[in-house]
C-alpha cells in the first residue's frame, strides 16, 4: 500500500496542499514529542510570571490569569489533544471496520440488522454522541477518550461496509466462494488488502474530528480537567479574559486550527492518490 502511494506521489510533483499539510503536521507532532525540551517553564507551575502577561520574548505566548507560560502549556498540550486523537481514531476505526466487514460478510438478516442499527446511530452528529456518553461516563481523560472512539465507530462501520460491499460484488470474490474459500480468509487474504488504503485516507480525516471533538469536550468541562492544559481547557479557562488578554484564547485555539488544517490537507490529498476519479474536482 504505501508503495503505491509513493509510486502515485513520484509520478508528479508533490502538490502544494500535501506540502504544507505534511510540513504543519510534522512541526506540530515534533513540537508536542519534545515538548518537555521545548518548554521554558513547568507548565504547571503558577507565577511563572506575572498574571496575564503579554506575550513577549521571555513569555512567547504570554501568561494565564494563575501567572501560568501559556507558551509551555501549548506545547504540553499538544501531547493530550494528539494522544485522545490517535487513540480514539485508531479504536473506532478497529472496531467500526470490524463491524463493518463482519455486516457484509454475514447473512442477509445480520447484515440487515446491523446496518439499520448503523444507520440509526449515524444519523446523529458524532460530537453529539461523544457528549452524551461523557454525560453519562462522567468527565475525564479516558472517558472522553472513550466517548469520542464510540461516536466514531458508526462512521466507520458504515464506510468499511460499503468498501467490502464493493470487493465482494467483483468476480473474484465469487471465484473465491466456489473454491470453497472460508469468509474468514476471504475477508484477510483478498478484501483487507483491497480496502486497507481508503481505510487510512478516512483514517487521517477522522483524526480531524476527533481533535475537535476532544477540545469541544474539554471546553465544556466534561473532556480534560483542569489543571491539565489540553488545548480545549485552555480556551474554557480564558474565556472570561477574552478582552482583557485575548492570547490566552489565540494560541490554543491557533493550534487547534492548524492540527485540524494539516491533517485534513493530507487527507484529501491521500483520497486523491488513491481514488484518481476524485482528481479535478472542486
Amino acid at each position: 500500500m504505501t508503495s503505491t502511494i509513493q509510486t502515485s506521489v513520484q509520478r508528479r510533483h508533490l502538490p502544494f496542499s500535501v506540502a504544507l499539510g505534511l510540513g504543519l503536521a510534522i512541526v506540530i507532532i515534533m513540537a508536542s514529542l519534545l515538548s518537555p525540551y521545548l518548554m521554558p517553564f513547568d507548565p504547571m507551575r503558577m507565577a511563572a510570571g506575572p498574571r496575564l502577561t503579554a506575550p513577549s520574548m521571555k513569555y512567547l505566548f504570554g501568561t494565564d490569569e494563575f501567572g501560568r507560560d501559556l507558551f509551555s502549556r501549548v506545547l504540553i498540550g499538544g501531547r493530550l489533544s494528539l494522544g485522545i486523537g490517535i487513540t480514539a481514531v485508531v479504536s473506532g476505526l478497529l472496531v467500526g471496520g470490524l463491524v463493518g466487514l463482519f455486516a457484509a460478510f454475514s447473512g442477509r438478516t445480520i447484515e440487515t440488522v446491523l446496518l439499520r442499527l448503523i444507520d440509526v446511530l449515524y444519523s446523529f452528529p458524532d460530537t453529539l454522541i461523544a457528549l452524551a456518553l461523557v454525560a453519562f461516563l462522567g468527565p475525564g481523560i479516558g472517558n472522553a477518550t472513550l466517548a469520542i472512539a464510540i461516536s466514531l465507530v458508526p462512521f466507520y462501520a458504515r464506510v468499511t461496509y460499503g468498501l467490502a460491499a464493493a470487493e465482494r460484488a467483483k468476480p473474484y470474490i465469487e471465484a473465491a466462494r466456489l473454491a470453497r474459500i472460508r469468509s474468514g480468509r476471504l475477508v484477510r487474504v483478498h478484501v483487507m488488502p483491497n480496502i486497507t488504503q481508503s481505510l487510512i485516507v478516512m483514517g487521517t480525516l477522522g483524526f480531524s474530528s476527533a481533535i475537535l471533538s476532544a477540545s469541544g469536550l474539554s471546553f465544556l468541562g466534561l473532556g480534560v480537567q483542569p489543571p491539565s492544559p489540553e488545548w480545549g481547557a485552555i480556551l474554557a479557562a480564558g474565556r472570561n479574559y477574552i478582552t482583557k488578554a485575548p492570547w490566552i484564547l489565540i494560541f490554543p485555539g491557533l493550534a487547534i486550527c492548524l492540527t485540524v488544517l494539516s491533517f485534513n490537507l493530507i487527507g484529501d490529498s491521500l483520497r486523491d492518490i488513491v481514488d484518481p476519479r476524485r482528481k479535478g474536482r472542486s
